[in-house]
């Protein structure tokens, strides 16, 4: 693989703050790092104006493929595949699917993002249904949390899976080489928890020695940094990820208005201004600015229809991360022997 053989195929027209602010975030990756080059989707007269501004238009790192058709927000996934079979998150797939681009990504509608991927890409052999994995900041550190939305109903096999996709995605994003992997439950001692999390910490613990599986955690500890890996079903997932989203917002308000309430409080606001400044940044959510649909022939980024330029210049340097190394392969073995220990332990459960 050559310095700029990683293409990474881009949804322009997906975005509730439109191309403009897709494309700028896209040239100042394009500006930090040489070891890949994009494919821009969308109409082609509205990213040749957008190139044309910055002198980009002619860039041997830019490629540009025309699409005619927008999914927007509102409509219905499904229905908008069948009709619109030359969207812009259609091309992108398709692309991705032809070997054309080795990672995807898209600011548009999650549910045509997801069944597309689905149904064109298919999961890789082994694997039952794609998980949606994102990173999340804790106390020190930051993690990886999945699934947070891609199947509500897991199954016990399914969170095995999710947690070998998330532990070697783990390892690409955020370069830890063995992630420690917790199953989130209502508590920490055997036994604790519904028959699916019970069924999957029995899974988990019987593939020992193809992840690092440091056994069940609760929700308050997800911050302290026990785990590096976070497994869930997608309902609670889901769930979790919006509620923590809230609670960033409310709290950023609740904090402003507090140091708004006298003079005083506005002193100690100046003279902490280092300290927010920090924590800021520490929850800047566009420091991670996408999540990855794992398991599928192809590796597919969602980021969120709000997302601004710095976020996407973030989710295109995750997309560069993802598209490297052994990945497929390695993973596949490993699904495949969780598999064949998955099935050993059904075939003595059914004999006794």
């Amino acid at each position: 693989m050559n310095a700029i053989a990683r293409a990474i195929a881009i949804d322009v027209m997906g975005s509730d703050l439109g191309p403009k602010e897709i494309i700028t975030g896209v040239i100042v990756a394009l500006a930090d790092r040489k070891d890949f080059r994009v494919i821009l989707i969308g109409d082609e007269d509205t990213i040749r104006k957008n190139l044309r501004t910055q002198n980009l238009e002619n860039s041997s790192r830019i490629e540009i493929v025309h699409a005619s058709e927008v999914i927007a927000m509102d409509e219905k996934p499904l229905q908008a595949l069948r009709t619109k079979k030359d969207a812009s998150v259609v091309r992108a797939i398709e692309l991705l699917r032809s070997g054309k681009a080795d990672v995807m990504l898209s600011c548009g509608n999650t549910g045509s993002l997801m069944a597309g991927s689905t149904l064109k890409l298919r999961p890789m052999p082994g694997v039952e249904r794609p998980t949606l994995a994102t990173v999340i900041p804790t106390l020190n550190n930051y993690i990886v949390m999945t699934d947070v939305g891609a199947n509500p109903n897991t199954t016990p096999l399914q969170m095995m899976h999710n947690a070998i996709l998330g532990s070697d995605y783990c390892s690409r994003v955020l370069g830890i080489e063995k992630p420690r992997v917790g199953l989130l439950t209502i508590g920490t001692e055997e036994g604790k928890g519904n028959e699916k999390a019970l069924a999957a910490h029995e899974l988990l613990k019987s593939i020992g020695k193809i992840i690092n599986y440091s056994g069940l955690i609760e929700g308050f500890q997800i911050f302290e940094g026990r785990v590096d890996l976070v497994v869930c079903d997608g309902f609670v997932g889901n769930i979790l990820l919006k509620t923590l989203e809230s609670l960033v917002i409310q709290l950023k308000g609740y904090i402003r208005n507090e140091f708004k309430a006298n003079p005083m409080r506005m002193l100690g606001a100046l003279l902490s201004q280092g300290v927010f400044k920090s924590l800021k940044q520490r929850l800047n959510p566009d420091m991670y600015g996408a999540a990855s649909l794992l398991g599928l022939n192809g590796m597919v980024l969602k980021s969120h229809g709000s997302s601004n330029a710095r976020a996407i210049e973030s989710a295109v340097g995750m997309a560069v991360s993802v598209a490297q190394g052994e990945t497929r392969e390695n993973c596949l073995e490993k699904i495949m022997h969780a598999n064949g220990i998955y099935e050993a332990s059904i075939a003595v459960n059914t004999a006794l």
